[in-house]
């Protein structure tokens, strides 16, 4: 994953080092020169939005192989699902587990932009796509999250039959975990939304 961000961000020799300060006397280096602040913190954010991806897309895998550990915090169709087996429902795990996993490393990709990547990868349509994924993390977590906590303060009853364990677990971890990782992937797409892309880019 660090090797993403590796031919993005390399340090620039001693002597182009002027060549970076703009106007305001603030760095602004590109590809090959030392990083400024704003690629710093878009290089961090890649990174969290990385981490909290792929700790999802593992949870989903380990599900998929038969893992029932924290099965009960999910609750509903998807916890009984999950110890049924079902080939359909195995599959439909393993490919959720895929997709988180190639969202995740989107951003350290975006803020990176290594050369080694296909070049389709620095267009326009992956940037759109991870648009949608960030926003729709962000929402889908945060409405879930605000829902949540409302229902954990009292302010909203939950149901007589509601399975209180899940309730509180999609409150406090799964669907804040969704708003931070969407929330870091948006950082991260806000601050390289004005980088150059590699030539031959669409």
């Amino acid at each position: 994953m660090f090797a993403l961000l590796s031919d993005g961000f390399a340090p620039a020799p001693a002597d182009s080092l002027g060549a970076c300060v703009d106007s305001t006397g603030v760095t602004a280096c590109q590809t090959g020169d030392v990083p400024s602040r704003r690629s710093r913190i878009a290089v961090a954010a890649s990174l969290a939005a990385a981490l909290l991806g792929l700790g999802h897309a593992a949870t989903s895998a380990y599900w998929a192989q038969g893992g029932t550990a924290l099965l009960d915090t999910i609750g509903g169709d998807i916890e009984r699902w999950g110890r049924q087996r079902d080939p359909s429902v195995v599959g439909a795990l393993w490919a959720i587990a895929v997709v988180k996993a190639v969202v995740a490393l989107a951003a350290p990709a975006i803020a990176g932009r290594p050369t080694w990547l296909p070049r389709w990868t620095a267009g326009r349509a992956p940037r759109i796509l991870s648009w949608i994924a960030s926003i729709t993390l962000v929402a889908y977590g945060g409405f879930l999250t605000v829902v949540g906590l409302l229902v954990q303060s009292g302010l909203v009853p939950a149901g007589s039959d509601a399975d209180r364990r899940a309730l509180a677990w999609h409150a406090f971890v799964w669907d804040p975990w969704f708003f931070l990782w969407g929330t870091a992937f948006l950082v991260t797409l806000l601050l390289t939304r004005s980088s150059g892309r590699r030539p031959g880019a669409r």
